[in-house]
């Protein structure tokens, strides 16, 4: 790397020693090139005003000139707010500050000219600007359009604030010229119409204008995306080329008995497409590393099912890892039926199992008397050891940590194949960042006959008519869950809670008419089971619970979900619970039930969730909302480290930097053109600098 780039941070003018200590621990930054990394948020056109009457809920920050003409101070707990009247020659505003009022109001003068900038906030039927800047009319040392860096408390006490950043990086700027090597080549440069890097980054701190910020903010997205897609798709390619892997040639008598005479019901589309992909990757020679997406009920267990039978009828031994010991239960069950007149032996391994029945069990595993092992993380305890494990199928996969899974690549000799399983839709974008060096399959179709479950949005002021939508729905023999976001009473949190709803419940649904069970997280699991099977087996029409029904619990009878304070739940979680319902054949019910007064993005979580039961679509939208997250667990955790880029909002360019790194790849396989001689430098780097994630997911 350039030595000008690594020159450590306190030799720029204006830092020294101290805040070059505080920028190392606030912002991670150590040298010249680490604070040239560190990009504006956002920019403010300086060079613009509004008026007063101006002002509208769509406006965002603003800059106004007027006048002070008034204070108002007043006590608020115990502290005091200051409000100032400001006046310019179309109304008047309150400039309200929180803090430091005394200080606020000495450093300001009634009458005298002044240009305020801040983002106006409309309550009880008026304009105010909290803690807004103010400075002397027309004072721009940087011209009109300028950026805003992120700060901290302790960086702003520092005079490192965002105005402080610009300041020092000034100089810095200064020096670029000439320092800053072009990383992509010149062809992929040209072909996107992308500024070069040293003006790009010049351009992203000074831009002269909104335009050129945009231009420069393309370049340095795409190069972020470029690399990123470059190296998951070259670990995948290094990963293919030396991760060996059974081959499972036959299709196996097992598969054809199954699938001729005992299968529930025909294949749908999706899932014979799936099918085939999974049958491919088995006969290659190389290690399957496939991720398996389908929204709930899509028939992802069935497709898991037909190819645990393809690795049976191969000759090898099989596992299914579940989250949850009640997960696991139900698999164990739903599969022992569906393959109880073939001669299939299957076990069951979870924190439950008996010291003296886990000895036997192991002995069985490795004579290989056990052709499916089905159970919780106690599969992964080195204890358990395999005749000859040739695939594993791993359900709600981001329950699972990266280590953990990890672990079933040593129960072979060579690792066994592996399909990971989600029934939390994942967006394309994501897809192609966090699972980019694994292979995708996505059963995008419902099984037929299926009818879509009717969500309904709800008030406070509804709960006596949906209890009575309830009773009806009870009378026609359906079941119900209730399902709520905390257990007992929080004194920071104003949400329904279990242990009130469940009192408020058996008193609106009295014995013996009627019988209510309540699970939640805190109970002894063997209650909890107890609990959950009487729901099961129909001998409660009621199931009062927290989220632990979230995944688990299959009762086709079940018609109607209510989500209590569903505002409090996330639209990924809100779609889950929903997948409770609508597993029989007859129509199904969601009731969100919220507040009163919910924010913007409570109300249009709760609209697209009446609006569709499209999961790939609500993960679009809830990607919109919270961002990126860490939905992965700890996979690939360096992703998450996208300096200007951001997943929620680049995906069209995500999609054009995965083609152009195809396409080098395809040209330039090893990566030793002369004119990709930056990409390899970077490349790798990134290679030996992280490991490689995508082997054990």
């Amino acid at each position: 790397m350039n030595s000008f780039l690594i020159t450590p941070i306190e030799y720029l003018k204006g830092i020294g020693p101290q805040k070059a200590e505080l920028l190392k621990k606030e912002l991670g930054i150590f040298s010249f090139g680490d604070l040239l990394e560190f990009y504006p948020f956002r920019y403010v056109d300086r060079s613009k005003f509004q008026k007063i009457d101006e002002l509208n809920s769509q406006i965002g920050h603003v800059q106004i000139k007027g006048e002070i003409i008034g204070f108002i101070e007043s006590v608020m707990g115990r502290g005091k707010r200051l409000t100032a009247k400001f006046k310019d020659d179309t109304g008047i505003i309150d400039l309200v500050w929180f803090k430091g009022a005394s200080w606020i109001k000495n450093s300001l003068k009634i009458n005298v000219e002044v240009q305020i900038y801040g983002k106006p906030n409309f309550f009880k039927g008026g304009w105010s600007i909290p803690h807004p800047e103010i400075s002397k009319v027309h004072v721009n040392p940087q011209g009109g359009f300028q950026p805003v860096y992120s700060s901290t408390e302790r960086l702003t006490k520092a005079g490192l604030d965002s105005k402080g950043i610009v300041k020092v990086m000034a100089p810095l700027i200064e020096q670029l010229t000439g320092q800053i090597e072009e990383l992509i080549p010149l062809e992929l440069k040209n072909e996107h119409r992308l500024m070069s890097r040293e003006e790009a980054i010049m351009s992203i701190h000074q831009p002269k204008s909104e335009l050129e910020a945009r231009n420069a903010g393309l370049r340095l997205k795409f190069e972020e995306l470029f690399f990123l897609q470059l190296e998951l798709l070259f670990r995948k390619k290094i990963t293919l080329q030396k991760s060996l892997g059974y081959k499972f040639e036959i299709v196996g008598d097992q598969f054809n008995t199954f699938y001729d005479k005992h299968i529930p019901f025909s294949l749908t589309g999706a899932q014979k497409r799936v099918l085939k992909e999974i049958r491919k990757d088995f006969t290659t020679g190389h290690h399957m590393n496939r991720l398996l997406q389908g929204d709930v009920g899509s028939g992802k267990t069935l497709v898991a099912l037909l190819s645990i039978l393809l690795a049976i009828g191969n000759g090898f031994q099989t596992a299914l890892i579940a989250p949850t010991e009640i997960l696991s239960i139900q698999h164990f069950e739903s599969i022992k039926e569906m393959l109880t007149e073939m001669n299939i032996s299957i076990e069951l391994l979870t924190g439950s199992t008996k010291k003296k029945d886990r000895k036997v069990l192991h002995e069985r595993l490795l004579n290989g008397d056990v052709d499916l092992l089905i159970g919780t993380h106690a599969l992964l305890e080195d204890i358990v050891q395999f005749k000859n494990l040739g695939f594993v199928v791993i359900d709600e996969q981001h329950r699972f940590g990266v280590a953990q899974r990890a672990r079933m690549w040593k129960k072979n000799t060579i690792p066994p194949h592996v399909l990971i399983m989600t029934a939390t839709p994942i967006p394309r974008t994501l897809a192609m960042t966090f699972y980019g060096d694994l292979d995708v399959s996505v059963i995008d179709e419902m099984p037929p006959g299926r009818k879509s479950i009717i969500t309904m949005h709800k008030y406070e002021e509804s709960r006596l008519r949906m209890f009575g939508f309830i009773k009806e729905e009870i009378d026609k023999g359906r079941q119900v869950y209730i399902v709520f976001p905390l257990i007992m009473e929080s004194e920071t949190l104003d949400f329904n809670n279990l242990i009130d709803g469940f009192e408020a419940i058996t008193r609106s649904f009295p014995a013996p008419r009627h019988h209510v069970s309540m699970v939640h997280g805190k109970m002894k699991p063997a209650d909890k089971e107890f609990e959950m099977n009487r729901f099961v087996k129909g001998e409660t029409q009621i199931m009062v619970a927290t989220t632990v029904i979230e995944v688990g619990v299959n009762v086709p009878n079940a018609s109607v979900m209510v989500i209590e304070s569903a505002e409090r739940f996330g639209l990924s979680q809100l779609h889950q619970l929903r997948g409770r319902v609508g597993r029989g054949s007859e129509q199904s019910f969601c009731i969100l039930m919220t507040g009163e007064k919910i924010s913007k993005d409570s109300l249009k979580r709760m609209q697209t969730m009446v609006r569709t039961n499209d999961g790939f679509e609500i993960s679009e939208v809830d990607l919109q909302l919270r961002g990126p997250g860490d939905l992965m667990g700890t996979q690939q955790s360096g992703l998450m480290d996208l300096k200007i880029a951001d997943l929620a909002k680049d995906g069209a360019l995500v999609a054009i930097a995965r083609d152009a790194a195809k396409e080098l790849i395809k040209s330039d396989p090893t990566v030793e053109k002369k004119e990709n001689k930056g990409v390899r430098s970077v490349l790798s780097e990134m290679l030996r600098s992280k490991p490689n994630w995508g082997r054990i997911a």
